[in-house]
């Protein structure tokens, strides 16, 4: 006698679309609790739901590089709470193998990047001679070398391109080199918030590369590759390292506003100006940014560190400043400027008045343009730049 099947219980819809299970909160990730499982891409067809979960390492190097390198791999953990990307001056007439010689040096997976691959925790990326290398969406992208006869400059690309995709989780490696590739590329990645090191031009074999880096002005740690790979172990367990673009810092403790508070009133003295009036996330996150830095987890500790270390507080409002090159990389921001501003501009210029008993009157004189010496060199020769532009495009002959 045949048995009667039983009603086959209906799966849920997000197992039959293959979703993986929800992912923690962004306040249980910011615990920086090590170890912490990445979900799965696999199916997703819209932005995956571990967008920048995790910093990315971008390390430059070029002469003397092979010894900062195995140097730093072999002193890091095998966590999976960073990826590395490596980006070393090679020849592009000859094969790499420079991933195979480093994956001698770590446990981690050490793999030479190719176009379209993502990146993952617990990964080391080499990028391959003969190649310029982006990022965008966690996903690496290589070109063609450029036909430039000038210095190539794979590192600055990439480093520019890590700060743009991953803001206050990019962090910035410059290590052994000649020359000075990956200044400007540390200096994007601390504009966007991220971190920045550079090898103590001591123990470099080459401490050109290094030595830019800190001319820059842009490095948070100047430290040889053992201490490098000890502070990246650190900090990637910071809860500030922890956080997406979207999500706002962790709340404060309830002390926290008198202390915060205090801090801004700090800043006001030092350098006379109310940040009370600023965005208060962003203020939130530029001071959680010092307090990794200096291994501190309240902002009483941190006010305590400004007390007793007075030069820090000039080093916090540096880093509240904006950096003007953001604005240049917003085109909806200067495509209102180029077109509203200058157009009005233009357009005035160009009206005449009319007297009470309706005759034209003569052509309205104006006054010459006049940067304000306030104005840094980028500034005003961007602006003035759009303005030539947008006056050809009108025929319209700019005034000097």
């Amino acid at each position: 006698m045949a048995r009667k099947k039983s009603p086959r219980t209906p799966r849920p819809a997000t197992r039959d679309r293959g979703v993986p299970p929800a992912t923690p909160s962004p306040i249980n990730k910011a615990t920086g609790k090590p170890g912490m499982a990445v979900p799965s891409r696999a199916g997703a067809a819209a932005t995956p739901p571990s967008k920048h979960a995790f910093p990315i390492v971008g390390i430059g190097a070029s002469a003397g590089g092979l010894e900062a390198f195995s140097e730093l791999l072999s002193n890091l953990p095998v966590e999976p709470t960073m990826a590395f990307v490596l980006i070393q001056h090679l020849d592009p007439k000859h094969p790499s193998i420079l991933s195979d010689i480093l994956s001698r040096t770590t446990r981690m997976s050490v793999v030479e990047a190719k176009h379209g691959m993502r990146v993952e925790p617990g990964h080391v990326y080499v990028m391959p001679p003969n190649a310029r290398m982006t990022i965008a969406g966690e996903v690496l992208h290589l070109g063609p070398r450029s036909d430039d006869r000038g210095p190539q400059l794979p590192i600055d690309h990439f480093l520019r391109s890590l700060a743009e995709d991953l803001g206050s989780r990019a962090i910035g490696v410059i290590l052994s080199g000649s020359a000075s590739d990956g200044a400007l590329g540390l200096k994007a990645i601390k504009a966007e918030g991220g971190t920045t090191f550079a090898e103590a031009p001591q123990s470099a074999k080459f401490d050109s590369m290094p030595r830019s880096a800190v001319a820059s002005g842009a490095v948070d740690f100047v430290l040889p590759p053992k201490a490098i790979a000890q502070e990246l172990t650190r900090i990637g367990r910071h809860p500030y390292l922890g956080q997406t673009r979207a999500a706002p810092s962790p709340e404060a403790p309830a002390s926290g506003p008198d202390a915060f508070d205090e801090i801004l009133r700090k800043l006001r003295e030092k350098s006379g100006i109310d940040f009370m009036l600023y965005r208060q996330t962003t203020i939130r996150r530029r001071i959680a940014r010092r307090m990794m830095i200096h291994g501190l987890d309240t902002l009483e500790g941190y006010l305590g560190y400004l007390e007793a270390h007075p030069s820090q507080v000039h080093a916090l409002y540096n880093d509240l400043l904006v950096n003007v090159t953001r604005f240049f990389r917003d085109p909806e921001a200067f495509r209102v400027l180029h077109v509203a501003s200058f157009r009005a501009s233009s357009s005035s210029g160009r009206r005449t008045r009319r007297s009470a008993s309706g005759r034209r009157g003569v052509r309205r004189e104006r006054k010459p343009t006049r940067w304000p010496s306030c104005c840094s060199s980028p500034l005003a020769t961007r602006t003035a730049s759009s303005r030539s532009s947008c006056s050809e495009a009108m025929s319209v002959k700019p005034r000097s």
